[in-house]
């Protein structure tokens, strides 16, 4: 048997490699991917079922932050521009939006809440953090976080591959 790598290290080496996709001219939001990968070890690790229910809940958790977006920008002065109308405007659209995201989570095959919440929470992160190639659009930034999501998951399984013991004489079959 052949000694595995710490997990530490792969890890270490993954996380590494985000550098290289946060610095390109997409500005992609690397730290998305953190998220999902922790919270694909959250749900359960990175099995098959899993990774399934991730990558089903993170966008939908991210569509409903895309519509609350959309409307506090078209909503967000229609009751006046101080600091009460559109923070009253805000939480009345966050309190609608997000009873129907909870209520989606009632449909089995996407009943995983907290990949609905790294969804919708990246999405605002990505968003008002100033992500993605056109950071004044807001669907620029759902493209980017979808993305960057997604890959959570598959970090988390390519951790755990890497990090797997190796039996020596597998190794050397053709």
């Amino acid at each position: 048997m052949l000694s595995r790598v710490p997990k530490e290290v792969i890890a270490s080496i993954l996380a590494a490699t985000t550098a290289y996709i946060g610095s390109t001219a997409l500005h992609l939001p690397p730290w998305a991917i953190f998220v999902a990968w922790a919270g694909t070890y959250l749900a359960g690790g990175p099995t098959g079922p899993v990774m399934k229910k991730m990558w089903a809940t993170m966008p939908i958790g991210s569509t409903y932050a895309l519509i609350i977006i959309v409307l506090v920008q078209r909503l967000g002065g229609i009751l006046g521009s101080g600091y009460w109308g559109p923070a009253t405007v805000q939480a009345l659209v966050i309190l609608v939006v997000n009873t129907a995201l909870m209520y989606t989570a009632r449909i089995r095959a996407v009943n995983l809440v907290p990949g609905m919440f790294f969804g919708f929470a990246s999405m605002f992160a990505t968003f008002y953090g100033g992500f993605g190639w056109n950071t004044a659009n807001p669907l620029v930034a759902w493209i980017a976080v979808i993305a960057m999501n997604a890959l959570g998951p598959v970090y988390a399984w390519v951790a755990e591959w890497l990090s797997t013991p190796r039996n020596a004489d597998r190794l050397e079959q053709p």
